[in-house]
């Protein structure tokens, strides 16, 4: 029984299928492979050792195949050697997500009213409340404007505020990433279109046309806290600096051609779906002033209300799109669903590394963040394989991870593959990783954690270099091969 857990939790986290793990200390390599059953006959395939000796793969390896049902885990190559997970910490967050929250969990998005309604105008203030809804999209803005006219609201005497004090803001993900990655945006539990804004740009008779909006298929409105000048330079593609409360950005004019569009992240979330919902309540012929922040959770009457979609089928669009700020809403969500004092996203991985320990058997887990964006943080590839291989994760998990497509000696999909693979995928800069499930013939179900970096190659990037670093793609193509060969040598070898 892990220490620390009464009988009264373990029996219960059994029943969950989180009871504690079948292995104490693996080896750091098998040195061969479990014997199958007797009848099956003999099956050659080359070890790990020679697989990972001829894919030329730079820096550390470490990887592990579990049996599904026991947690078994069945053979490890450098298991002693925790590497960085990159965004298959995803997994991870998506079990913790599920345990503290449950599939079901919805979360909100209100428009409060401090004040009476008189004559269709509020008398106080009113509050755009953020619930830490990680979907929450320039849609549902407008549909919470509808509801809002639908009330009979048609003013408001006091301010308009936003609150996004359900959780910890944080200015980006991972400071080490550019200012202008998409995925390393701003975090708030009032967060608006994975809090990215959209750039466009247009080649005029004078130069060019910018907009800068919350575009979804159904909306474009504009918005004034993200603002962008046109420079002429070459190099640095983008500039960002935070003025008062707006966003202003740079780009150099040369990267520009005759028009383009990409999304830029946002660093003032609760401003920005405030400017869009003043937009949105204007249309409906509400009248609101500029927002304003409050620290402070408004208490009055909810007007209106936006659901997000469950948290399963959340956790599935973050799997398969890997979206990073949605990994850290969950994932603080559920610190928070935990009792932890969540104060930034290092502190709420702190809680989640305490709970896989507890619960998962997981000791060794020291992540930084929800996502995987942080280089900091560190998995090894048997705990996790055992952990996806015990019966109550696989039951939770597998039918919410993506398909991976096998491939043929061409580099081809081979979409007649006997095997089917289930995983998470992750990768950064020089570090490659795959954890899921691989299902084939005769019922084979496998567990497995594939973890391999470079952190030598990662910790010389800097400046220029972290854009397109020389060698990161050579490492990348070797990884995701030797990753299909791991997949194809352990189906062969472990097959039911």
């Amino acid at each position: 029984m892990t220490k620390g857990i009464s009988r009264r939790a373990f029996l219960s986290l059994a029943a969950a299928g989180f009871a504690a793990p079948v292995w104490a200390n693996p080896p750091a390599k098998s040195l061969r492979p479990v014997l199958r059953p007797k009848g099956l006959g003999k099956v050659s395939a080359p070890g790990i050792d020679t697989l990972v000796r001829n894919a030329k793969v730079s820096g550390k390896l470490s990887v592990a195949v579990a049996r599904v049902g026991s947690g078994e885990v069945l053979e490890s190559f450098g298991a002693q050697s925790a590497q960085p997970p990159a965004s298959v910490a995803k997994a991870l967050t998506a079990l913790y997500a599920l345990h503290y929250l449950g599939g079901g969990h919805r979360f909100q998005t209100k428009v409060v009213a401090t004040g009476p309604i008189k004559n269709g105008v509020v008398q106080g203030d009113l509050v755009l409340r953020g619930g830490g809804d990680p979907t929450l999209d320039t849609d549902g803005l407008a549909d919470l404007a509808r509801t809002l006219k639908a009330t009979g609201v048609r003013g408001v005497s006091g301010r308009f505020l936003v609150w996004g004090g359900a959780m910890a803001q944080v200015a980006r993900i991972d400071r080490k990433q550019p200012d202008h990655a998409g995925y390393n945006p701003a975090v708030s539990g009032l967060s608006l279109n994975y809090n990215r804004v959209h750039f466009e740009w247009k080649r005029s008779a004078s130069g060019y046309v910018t907009t800068m909006d919350a575009r979804t298929n159904k909306y474009r409105p504009a918005v004034s806290v993200a603002k962008m000048k046109v420079s002429n330079r070459d190099l640095p593609v983008y500039t960002y600096k935070a003025v008062g409360k707006e966003d202003h950005w740079t780009v150099a004019r040369s990267a520009l051609a005759n028009g383009g569009a990409r999304w830029l992240p946002v660093r003032q979330p609760e401003l920005y779906a405030g400017d869009v919902f003043r937009t949105m309540a204007r249309s409906h012929g509400i009248q609101l002033k500029a927002p304003k922040i409050t620290q402070s959770a408004p208490r009055g009457t909810v007007m209106a209300t936006h659901q997000s979609p469950d948290l399963r089928t959340i956790l599935k669009g973050m799997l398969k799109y890997s979206t990073n700020i949605t990994a850290e809403m969950v994932g603080m969500a559920a610190s928070h669903a935990r009792g932890a004092q969540v104060g930034s996203l290092k502190a709420s991985a702190n809680a989640m590394n305490a709970w896989a320990a507890e619960t998962l058997g997981m000791r060794h887990a020291a992540l930084v963040d929800h996502s995987g964006l942080g280089e900091a943080s560190r998995m090894r590839a048997d705990e996790l394989a055992s952990v996806l291989a015990r019966a109550g994760q696989h039951e939770v998990l597998k039918p919410i991870l993506k398909d991976i497509a096998l491939r043929d000696g061409n580099g081809r999909v081979n979409k007649a593959h006997p095997l089917k693979v289930k995983a998470k995928t992750g990768t950064l800069y020089f570090v490659s990783a795959l954890a899921g499930y691989i299902s084939g013939p005769n019922n084979t179900e496998l567990a497995f954690a594939i973890f391999g970096a470079d952190v030598d190659a990662r910790a010389r990037l800097i400046g220029p270099d972290r854009e397109r670093p020389k060698g990161s793609r050579t490492f990348n193509s070797r990884s995701k091969k030797l990753q299909q060969k791991l997949i194809e040598r352990w189906a062969a070898v472990y097959r039911a």
